[in-house]
This record gives structure tokens, C-alpha cells and sequence, in this order.
């Protein structure tokens, strides 16, 4: 079950990992610009290195749950502010931004798992707990 766990924490970070560079591309800066994101040219890119650090560090699984803190940080005004399906024009973009909204949330609740039961044993921060035994 040791591998189960590895394998999930590196599927659940993935996300981040690859999302977080594109945090830096124009194209994510203007759309969240037009989102109505403030200072967007700074929070974008902020966001990513913020979604990049935390992703990397749950899937090392070193300060996992630091990680996982960081990523509830990131995921919390991502989800309300461009996924705010209540505000949408049309059925089908409400229906897609609550989509969106839905695995965000179900994203949150991974993360505060890590954040509370930490990276598992097979881990960097389960090397160092053994260690200073």
C-alpha cells in the first residue's frame, strides 16, 4: 500500500507541476486580466510559483504537508475567481466553470488531507522522521 500512496501524491500533484509554468505566458496573464483578476501581470505568475513550489513538494514528498498548505493558499482565489460559475452568461460556460469549480474543490480536499495526515512512507519527511529516531 507504501506504493499506492507514492503513486497518488505524485498523480495529485501533477497538476500543479504542469500548470504552474504557464502561470508566466501571456495568454493566462490576460486571461485572468480579463477575469477581472487584480494586478494580474503579478498574481499570475505569483500563483504559479506558488502551484510549482507546492506541487514539487508534495510529490518529493519533502515538507509535504507545508506543500499542501501551499497549494489550499493557490487553490482557494483560483476557484472563486475564474471558476465563478454563478456569474456565468450562458448554460453551457455555467456549466463548464462549475465543472471546473467541482474538481478545484475536490483538489482542495486533497491537499487538505496532505496537509493534515502528511506525505507517506515513502517520503523524504518519512526518511527524516526515521532518522531523527
Amino acid at each position: 500500500m507504501k506504493y499506492v500512496v507514492l503513486i497518488g501524491r505524485i498523480f495529485f500533484s501533477l497538476m500543479f507541476i504542469m500548470a504552474g509554468p504557464d502561470h508566466f505566458s501571456s495568454g493566462t496573464i490576460g486571461y485572468a486580466a480579463a477575469n477581472g483578476v487584480p494586478l494580474a501581470s503579478f498574481a499570475v505568475p505569483f500563483s504559479g510559483l506558488i502551484a510549482l513550489a507546492g506541487g514539487l513538494s508534495i510529490a518529493a514528498g519533502y515538507k509535504a504537508k507545508w506543500g499542501a498548505w501551499l497549494i489550499v493558499v493557490f487553490l482557494i482565489p483560483v476557484t472563486l475567481m475564474m471558476h465563478n460559475f454563478w456569474a456565468a452568461k450562458d448554460a453551457m460556460t455555467m456549466q463548464l466553470q462549475i465543472a471546473m469549480f467541482m474538481k478545484n474543490i475536490s483538489m482542495l480536499g486533497g491537499a487538505l488531507l496532505i496537509a493534515h495526515f502528511g506525505a507517506g512512507p515513502i517520503s523524504f519527511d518519512n526518511r527524516l522522521i526515521s532518522a531523527s529516531k
